[in-house]
């Protein structure tokens, strides 16, 4: 009895001595967001209409760069890609409740947004620009010279931080959309929206004709967020450097007409 008894008791030992090392008992491989995603069949993104990162076609289906790359990337996981409109300012709990999977539209690496994701590499070079009617160009060349316009911006957007920044008075809307569809009605001076965005949506040949951008307020660099932990961070930024050394990136991006602010993966 009493070998038994220190049998046991050598056995629990061990236990506790492996575990110690081991800095404890590991996570399950099926707890981990790959599994997740694999077992539910599909990758929810996290969206606003952004074009030409996210907006829709003439048949209601969902395209542009950030869309695009996304459909490929669920692919790569053998999933579908399933994507869904969210309040922006919402995003990180979104995400943790687990209503989506993945934020993917054309979204800036602040400190803010990677201490609450898993962010991965950048891909995709920025800046916020102002947006004004393009009567009145000429007149807010420079960021001192807008200061006192009051500005629509995307509640939670990096161009709400800008406009912050400057001091200005601003209205949070929807979404960049929103507040382009403001300054043309005239019930905001100006936007704040992502540089990528105003090139597609303003000027000669676009539904905003009357208006246009100007001043930049700042430089950066897009990237993709996960809840934080995720493993599926690690996964797209290995889909991003094959995506990109086979050309896939560079084509999709050439098709929005966007290829020359590409981040090259290595």
């Amino acid at each position: 009895m009493k070998r038994k008894l220190f049998a046991l008791v050598l056995a629990l030992a061990l236990m506790a001595a492996l575990t110690a090392c081991t800095g404890g008992p590991k996570k399950p491989a099926a707890d981990s967001d790959l599994a997740y995603v694999k077992g539910q069949g599909k990758l929810v993104v996290g969206i606003t209409e952004f074009e030409p990162m996210d907006y829709t076609d003439a048949d209601g289906n969902w395209i542009g760069f950030d869309a695009d790359l996304a459909k490929a990337f669920a692919e790569s996981l053998g999933v579908k890609a399933e994507f869904q409109i969210i309040d922006w300012n919402q995003k990180i709990s979104e995400l943790e409740g687990k209503t989506i999977d993945v934020v993917w539209n054309g979204m800036t690496l602040t400190d803010d947004v990677k201490a609450a994701m898993e962010c991965s590499n950048p891909y995709f070079n920025n800046a916020q620009v102002v947006i004004v009617k393009a009567d009145k160009a000429a007149d807010y060349q420079t960021a001192d010279s807008v200061k006192g316009l009051q500005f629509a911006v995307e509640d939670g957007s990096a161009g709400m931080e800008q406009v912050e920044a400057l001091g200005a008075s601003y209205t949070p809307v929807q979404d960049q959309a929103t507040a382009l569809l403001e300054v043309s009605s005239g019930t905001a001076d100006a936007a704040v929206i992502d540089y990528l965005m105003a090139a597609a949506s303003v000027g000669e040949g676009t539904s905003y004709a009357d208006l246009t951008y100007t001043c930049e307020l700042n430089s950066e660099e897009y990237g993709v967020g996960f809840r934080k932990g995720s493993d599926l961070a690690a996964e797209l930024n290995a889909f991003f450097q094959a995506a990109y050394a086979d050309g896939t990136m560079q084509t999709i991006a050439d098709t929005y007409g966007i290829g020359d602010k590409l981040i090259a993966q290595k």
